[in-house]
């Protein structure tokens, strides 16, 4: 996982990059692009779209899970509906597992044995929950699974429209601890100490998803790949089909989808953000987003508009981009340049001023002059 006082992760060596999103606001830069589609789509029986780009195969599919829209385009003569079938299949499962509101989840089951009992889960389950703990720890709990009471009650882009009461607050803080989730791998089980606990996998689920997914691919001799889960975790596996790096543009955070700020161009790389533009409400003046701070209870005000993490691992993109937005800018920055794994990262504060980590300043090609390097 991340650099802490007893053990560093190993990150795992997948291509990961990202097409288009809400939130990361990143999206497929075609400007210049020489993938284009020289013949056009058919769809077949399975659900898919075939297609040929630069005189290789395609294959692409969009699903609706995790509540969201999920893009998934294979390239390669390999590629069957049995690929996208499977594909979908693992994450319908995962969506189930992974969910704090479905009934017939294991996460809810989880959550509603809270101060109770422990739960028996599966290897999959088992696996996200262990990892979302291990994150927590290497980031003090900036990262934590067990905030759930505090996304219910402010309830940010599920209708939460105002500031909730401060002793309301305070008592979802108190439920808010990852210390007290307590794992039996032998048993294979998940228990929460306190009655009220909410586990909740928003940080990370469509980060480790998009690892299976891209673990799957590779598995079936599928090197060259964009996944797309909803923004959050998107996945360019490999290089284009012609060996070319993928071209990226940089979606601005304050414009609507489409609007770039710049482009990079990436090879086996997992791009993922947080920022305050993806869901939020406006209350006197103050903008509510949905960035919840375990410390103080309330969203993030610490002067940043987004942070855009670019790792090996979509887990590791996934669970960073939310605690390290947490640290502020030069926690953030100084918690990067110390990791043993190469994890990069360009941070925007409200001033519109972009800090960029040393690894990736030379890379970023900025086209939108509202936005200036400031370092």
């Amino acid at each position: 996982m991340f650099k802490n006082k007893k053990s560093a992760l190993i990150l795992t060596a997948l291509g990961l990059v990202i097409v288009a999103a809400v939130g990361i606001w990143l999206a497929l830069g075609s400007k210049g692009d020489d993938n284009s589609s020289n013949t056009a789509a058919n769809e077949n029986s399975g659900g898919a779209t075939v297609s040929e780009e630069g005189g290789t195969k395609a294959l692409s599919q969009t699903f609706y899970i995790y509540d969201t829209v999920v893009n998934i385009k294979v390239f390669g003569d390999k590629a069957t509906q049995q690929n996208m079938d499977d594909i979908q299949q693992m994450l319908e499962r995962m969506d189930t597992e992974f969910s704090r509101t479905k009934e017939d989840g294991e996460l809810y089951a989880v959550n509603q044995a809270a101060g109770k009992e422990a739960v028996a889960v599966s290897d999959e389950t088992l696996d996200v929950v262990k990892q979302s703990l291990k994150y927590a720890e290497e980031m003090d709990g900036l990262f934590d699974p067990t905030i759930g009471p505090l996304v219910d009650l402010w309830a940010i882009g599920e209708g939460g429209e105002h500031v909730p009461d401060q002793a309301d607050i305070d008592e979802a803080k108190s439920l808010t601890n990852y210390k007290d989730v307590i794992i039996d791998e032998a048993a294979k089980t998940v228990k929460l100490a306190k009655e009220g606990m909410v586990l909740d996998m928003g940080g990370i689920g469509k980060g480790y998803a998009a690892d299976r997914i891209a673990e799957y691919l590779k598995e079936q001799g599928l090197d060259s790949a964009m996944i797309n889960l909803g923004g959050s975790s998107i996945i360019a596996l490999g290089n284009k089909p012609n060996g070319s790096p993928w071209n990226i543009g940089l979606q601005d955070p304050d414009q609507s989808r489409g609007t770039q700020l710049g482009t990079i161009k990436i090879s086996d790389e997992v791009i993922d953000a947080s920022g305050v533009y993806e869901r939020f409400f406006m209350q006197d003046g103050v903008r509510y987003h949905h960035i919840l701070d375990p410390r103080t209870g309330f969203p993030s005000q610490n002067g940043l508009k987004s942070i855009t993490i670019m790792s090996p691992n979509a887990t590791d993109a996934d669970a960073l981009s939310t605690g390290v937005f947490l640290m502020g800018l030069e926690e953030g920055m100084k918690y990067l340049e110390s990791l043993p794994e190469k994890v990069d990262a360009f941070f925007i504060t409200d001033d519109n001023k972009i800090y960029a980590t040393s690894g990736l300043k030379d890379r970023l090609i900025l086209t939108d002059p509202t936005y200036t390097f400031a370092n």
